[in-house]
């Protein structure tokens, strides 16, 4: 056997991926749990869509529903008596327990009124409060998170970027309840001190409040974006003459731009689908109204306030995951845009990739 032919047989042998159990297993469980992860998440989604799904029947076919329900077994009495009976019950129960119809013009109507003779589902004024609310807390928690990102990206020094970052990160775990309790209880009192309005909670405090949970989301994605700026376009810009401020409001920022919007998408979504903070701090009133200091209930505040206390099946239950479904696809939709199209971006702009 020549040498060439022996070096090839030992290049085929030492290419030859070798089997570990070690690895093998490692890899299996990994594998599993992402597999059972996205699983889960898939069934929760079908569930919220299927208990969602009957208030597009008609109204007749849950009418005959009903009736079954109501037949009721006869121990020996006359048809006649137990008819009567029957009816009687019905009536009562149409007086008393009437769940409305989730019909379109209910539906889009400005009155949220579940619990009354006359049922009202329009579900407007909840998205309207939780579209004040939203947009309250990012037009505070974007700005500031974003400078601080910066100022941690590109001025601070590298000791007080390992203390800052770290602390922004543990901020971002802090359980939504305590901040919902500081702002009923601090912040309500310092800002209605300060602008005087009438109403003690409302869409300013919320979104206020809420801010509070968005900033560290918005700092953490910005500021990868920002230390994910090339070297040499920084280094470019100061040796050109440019200060640093210059550098960093000039050229390091607008280079992470889409990542920056990443991070402002991202902390809508976070936002749009809060519960604890805006449950306790808005006022929880379901108000059709652009004034911001005026009480509002949110989409997810009345999932959380309401849920626990409605009737399995009834029209009620069945509205509240429709709300569900749109927090859904709006959360879902947020997100899918920020990871899938605007990282993206953002990676071929500093590969170089038109």
């Amino acid at each position: 056997m020549d040498k060439k032919s022996h070096s090839g047989i030992n290049g085929k042998y030492l290419l030859k991926k070798k089997f570990r159990f070690s690895e093998f297993f490692a890899e299996s469980i990994i594998k599993s749990v992402a597999f059972v992860s996205f699983a889960v998440i898939i069934l929760i989604f079908v569930f919220v869509f299927r208990e969602a799904i009957p208030i597009f029947y008609s109204a007749e076919e849950k009418v005959v529903n009903t009736e079954k329900e109501f037949i009721q077994e006869t121990y020996g009495e006359d048809e006649s008596t137990s008819l009567k009976i029957d009816r009687g019950i019905r009536k009562s129960l149409e007086e008393t327990d009437y769940e409305g119809e989730a019909t379109f013009k209910n539906l889009t109507g400005k009155e949220w009124q579940p619990v009354s003779q006359n049922p009202k589902y329009g579900i407007l004024p909840l998205i309207v409060g939780t579209f004040k609310v939203t947009m309250i807390s990012v037009l505070v928690a974007a700005p500031i998170s974003i400078l601080a990102a910066l100022f941690t990206a590109v001025f601070a020094t590298k000791r007080l970027k390992e203390v800052m970052k770290p602390v922004m990160e543990i901020l971002s775990g802090f359980p939504s309840v305590v901040i919902g309790f500081f702002a009923l209880v601090a912040i309500a009192t310092f800002l209605q001190n300060m602008f005087g309005y009438d109403f003690r909670l409302n869409a300013f405090v919320g979104g206020v409040a809420l801010s509070l949970a968005v900033i560290p989301i918005i700092y953490t994605v910005t500021d990868d974006a920002l230390t994910s700026v090339p070297k040499f376009m920084t280094e470019a810009s100061l040796a050109l003459g440019a200060t640093k401020w210059q550098t960093a409001l000039f050229v390091v920022l607008p280079a992470a731009t889409p990542g920056v919007f990443a991070a402002v998408l991202l902390g809508v979504g976070r936002a749009f689908g809060e519960t604890m903070i805006v449950l306790m701090a808005t006022g929880n009133a379901s108000l059709m109204s652009l004034d911001i200091f005026e009480p509002v209930r949110t989409l997810s505040a009345t999932i959380g306030a309401e849920m626990a206390e409605v009737v399995f099946g009834d029209t009620h239950y069945n509205v509240l995951f429709l709300i569900g479904s749109i927090l859904f696809i709006f959360t879902f939709t947020l997100n899918a845009i920020a990871e899938f199209y605007v990282r993206q971006k953002l990676l071929k702009r500093f590969r170089g990739v038109s």
